[in-house]
């Protein structure tokens, strides 16, 4: 079982930065591709952004696209989304997610979800 845990929420103001962290365990993070969502109450989720396994390609929606990066750390069996010119319209619950099969922006081809951390930015 592929278990993630999300952190590196919290509040900002906007134009500020942060980075978010997914950290893995039971599979090594390099080997499978990681998806980034984000959903606020009363929304449907939201693709933010995606890495494939070895760190091959990227994708982000266009909301984010120049602002937001995804990148991984192998050693530390972590995917990072560094969040840069925020706005008050990022504010959301981000959440990571394991890939099983088919396109990254569907949030039904992944399987196994973090809890999400809490991003809020302040206008």
């Amino acid at each position: 079982q592929v278990q993630l845990v999300e952190s590196g929420g919290g509040l900002v103001q906007a134009g500020g930065s942060l980075r978010l962290s997914c950290t893995a365990s039971g599979r090594t993070v390099s080997s499978f591709t990681v998806g980034w969502f984000r959903q606020t109450p009363g929304k449907e989720r939201e693709f933010v952004a995606s890495i494939s396994r070895y760190g091959l390609s990227t994708y982000y929606a266009d909301s984010v696209k120049g602002r937001f990066t995804i990148s991984r750390d192998n050693a530390k069996n972590t995917v990072y989304l560094q969040m840069n010119s925020l706005k008050p319209e990022d504010t959301a619950v981000y959440r990571c997610a394991h890939l099983t099969s088919g396109g990254v922006v569907d949030a039904n081809s992944y399987d196994y979800w973090g809890q999400g951390t809490q991003v809020t930015v302040s206008s």
